[in-house]
């Protein structure tokens, strides 16, 4: 329900920030791309922003990849955006590399691009970011699962099950954010696997799908 709630506020939250940049004229264009149009988070997020939009006079048009890790149906929707004139583009990135460039295209064209969720890489690839601290947040997860375990916590065995092997900013983030806080040293912050400490047992993905899931675990 948290989770829910949160997924509305930040939809509702960018639309309303995207008003006020565009002095809430009526009439203007936007876009929401979301990463997957199943996810019930982003079914949530979705709804925020269309109340929202409704209630400022945006003409918001909303779009999603196939599936999680769907890459070139993001492209293709920011594509579609810019060729139809939208003032501004709200996108929960799937991978946050690939997709600058098609970002960087629409920022050149005028188009104001907000990050929800998951931040671009680099961070300031989108003109504003509103995400949750995904390093704090699994910092505080990795501390309060130490300080549980007591003892026990030297001899721990971990695994980690991400979204897809991309290596998003929101997986990099969490994990390594918990790994600080679990007092594991991460080597490299700014990637996943690096690190050699023996309580790691592995690193899976699934793909963003219930068999993948399984098959990680």
């Amino acid at each position: 329900m948290k989770s829910a709630f949160k997924a509305a506020l930040l939809g509702a939250a960018a639309i309303a920030l995207f008003g006020t940049a565009q002095a809430q004229a009526a009439g203007i264009g936007a876009c929401l791309i979301t990463k997957t149009e199943t996810n019930p988070f982003f079914v949530k997020m979705k709804e925020g922003a269309q109340a929202k939009a409704a209630e400022l006079g945006v003409d918001l048009k909303a779009y999603a990849g196939k599936d999680d890790g769907d890459n070139e149906g993001q492209v293709a929707a920011v594509e579609t955006c810019i060729a139809d004139g939208a003032k501004g583009i709200l996108i929960t990135p799937s991978n946050t590399k690939a997709i600058v460039p098609v970002i960087k295209k629409a920022r050149d064209a005028g188009i104001l691009v907000i990050a929800l969720d998951t931040p671009l890489d680099p961070i300031d690839a989108a003109d504003q970011t509103m995400a949750t601290d995904n390093f704090q947040a699994g910092f505080l997860i990795g501390a309060y699962a130490k300080a549980k375990m007591g003892d026990a916590a030297k001899d721990a065995k971990i695994g980690f099950i991400n979204i897809n092997p991309q290596q998003v900013t929101v997986d990099v983030l969490r994990n390594q954010g918990f790994m600080s806080g679990f007092g594991i040293d991460v080597k490299n912050p700014n990637v996943i696997g690096d690190e050699d400490d023996p309580r790691i047992v592995g690193h899976d993905y699934t793909n963003g799908n219930p068999e993948g899931g399984r098959k990680a675990m």
